[in-house]
C-alpha cells in the first residue's frame, strides 16, 4: 500500500505540474504575442521579400524570449545550408502545435508555412498567422489546389516554403509518418531544392495527446544538407527525403524521442 502511494505521488506531482506549466505557457504565450502583434502586421507595409524577413526576424525574437521563459530553449544546427540568394522547401516532422513556432521563425530568411485554416479564425492571432502562413482548407480540393499556386507565388517572391509533410501530428510514437506527396510534386514542378528538417522534442514539452500539459524541455531543430530535384519522379524524391530524415534521426539522437 505505502509502495503504490510512493510510485503514484512522482506522477500526481508531474501532472498538476505540468498543467499549471501549461497555464504559465499559454498566459506568457498571449502576453508577449500582444506586444510583437502590431510590429510583424506592419511588416506587410514594406515590400516582400524585404518585409516578410523582418516579419520572421521578429517572429524569432519573440519565441526566443519565450521558449526560454517556458523552459524551452532551443538548439539550431545545419543553418549554413541555406545558400546566400537561394530559395528552399523546407520538410519539417510534425509531432506537436510548437513545431510551428520552433520552425518559421528558425528557418533562415523569409519563409512561410502551408497551415490549415482553422487558426485563422482565432481572434487577432487569426491576422498574425495569415501572414505567415499559405492557409489551405484540407476538406476541399479547390482549396488545396489554390494553396498550391499560392505556394508557388512564395517561392517565386523569395521566400522558402515550409512544409509538414506527415500532414497532421504524429501520434504514432514512431519517428516519422508515411509522407504526403504534395511538398515533393511542388518541388519538382518548381525546381527547388528541399531542406530536409529534424525537430526534436516537441512531443514531450506539449504533447498531442494531452490536454493542458506542459514540460519545460530543451528542444532542437536540425536542417540536414539540401537534396535537389534535377532527374527525380515525386515517389522517389519522397522517399529520399523521408529516409534522410528518418536517418539522421535513428542515428543521430538515438535516445530521443518526439
Amino acid at each position: 500500500m505505502n509502495s503504490a502511494r510512493k510510485s503514484r505521488f512522482p506522477t500526481l506531482f508531474l501532472n498538476v505540474f505540468a498543467r499549471v506549466w501549461a497555464i504559465w505557457g499559454l498566459v506568457s504565450f498571449a502576453a508577449s504575442f500582444l506586444i510583437v502583434l502590431i510590429p510583424s502586421l506592419l511588416t506587410a507595409l514594406i515590400p516582400d521579400p524585404k518585409g516578410m524577413a523582418y516579419f520572421i526576424k521578429i517572429a524569432k525574437v519573440w519565441m526566443k524570449i519565450w521558449l526560454n521563459l517556458v523552459g524551452c530553449p532551443v538548439t539550431i544546427r545545419g543553418a549554413d545550408y541555406f545558400e546566400k540568394g537561394k530559395t528552399y522547401i523546407v520538410t519539417c516532422n510534425h509531432t506537436s502545435l510548437l513545431d510551428a513556432p520552433l520552425s518559421s521563425p528558425f528557418i533562415p530568411g523569409p519563409n512561410q508555412t502551408i497551415a490549415k485554416k482553422e487558426f485563422a479564425r482565432v481572434p487577432l492571432f487569426g491576422w498574425y498567422y495569415k501572414r505567415g502562413a499559405v492557409i489551405v482548407d484540407r476538406k476541399s480540393d479547390a482549396s488545396r489546389r489554390k494553396s498550391f499556386e499560392l505556394m508557388k507565388a512564395a517561392l517565386n517572391k523569395g521566400f522558402h516554403m515550409c512544409i509538414y509533410p506527415e500532414g497532421t501530428r504524429n501520434k504514432t510514437g514512431a519517428p516519422l509518418k508515411k509522407f504526403y506527396d504534395g511538398a515533393f510534386t511542388l518541388a519538382i514542378d518548381t525546381g527547388y531544392s528541399i531542406i530536409p528538417t529534424v525537430i526534436l522534442n516537441t512531443g514531450k514539452a506539449l504533447p498531442s495527446n494531452r490536454i493542458l500539459y506542459m514540460l519545460p524541455y530543451k528542444l532542437a531543430i536540425h536542417f540536414l544538407a539540401p537534396i535537389a530535384t534535377v532527374g527525380k519522379t515525386t515517389e522517389a524524391l519522397k522517399n529520399e527525403v523521408y529516409h534522410a530524415m528518418y536517418h539522421h534521426y535513428i542515428t543521430s539522437c538515438p535516445n530521443t524521442t518526439n
